[in-house]
């Protein structure tokens, strides 16, 4: 029931039914008819999105709850059920296709914001483990300390002045990389819901014959696919970073 209860909110859900209760207002439908439509479409949209979440055979992604990451990869999974459900929703037709040939465009960056998600993940527990401003503390005493330190304590104290520098370059470099990863996200989730927004909105303006949508839906596959291959970029040059 909660899985249900969940479905319920998500936003777009509430999107496809207003969609499809306004097209059918715009064909001349009762009002009352078209509310009708809007809220058969909504609990079909959440029954389908229920089931199809008890049943997938994916394990859920190890990303920390409540992090800035699960954040984002909520987001971005809600709009990408909201693709499959938007095609499911039209039936049969040109548009109806088109949307479903960029599926496996739209299940590829999701399954690598998830292995974003799950790196951000590890490098934010990574980096609680150091401690960044005790690091400098101990850095600055022992370069002082190294000043008056007589001849036979310099090679230790250098020593231990490498090992400090060798931990703080760790914790700088995962920090970038924590940083990248989630502004990566960001973009590529909010980027992914505007493209399932101007979707939506040519549905409802395919149903009244008030757009011929194939330029703008070749645009759309393209910024799509500059999403999915910006992913996966992301994904190599922060694992490159993590390999050093």
């Amino acid at each position: 029931m909660s899985r249900f209860l969940d479905e319920l909110r998500d936003p777009w859900g509430l999107l496809l039914g207003a969609t499809a209760g306004g097209t059918a207002w715009a064909v001349s439908v009762h009002p009352a008819a078209a509310g009708a439509v809007a809220v058969a479409v909504w609990l079909a949209k959440t029954a389908i999105a229920t089931v199809q979440g008890r049943g997938g055979g994916r394990s859920a992604p190890a990303v920390t709850a409540g992090s800035e990451e699960a954040y984002w990869l909520e987001r971005a999974g809600s709009a990408a059920r909201g693709f499959g459900e938007l095609s499911a929703s039209m039936g049969a037709g040109p548009l109806a296709e088109r949307i479903a040939l960029m599926r496996p465009q739209v299940d590829d960056s999701t399954a690598t914001l998830e292995r974003l998600a799950e790196q951000a993940s590890l490098t934010g527990a990574a980096l609680a483990r150091f401690d960044l401003d005790r690091l400098r503390q101990e850095r600055t005493r022992l370069t002082r300390a190294r000043k008056g330190a007589r001849e036979e304590l310099v090679h230790d104290l250098d020593r231990a002045l490498a090992s400090l520098a060798s931990q703080q370059a760790v914790v700088e470099r995962l920090a970038q990389t924590r940083s990248q990863v989630l502004a990566r996200m960001e973009s590529s989730t909010i980027s992914i819901e505007g493209l399932l927004a101007r979707l939506v909105e040519l549905s409802a303006m395919t149903a009244t014959g008030a757009l011929e949508p194939t330029r703008v839906l070749d645009e759309l596959a393209d910024n799509l696919e500059g999403v999915r291959q910006g992913l996966h970029e992301t994904e190599q040059i922060t694992r490159d970073a993590l390999d050093r």
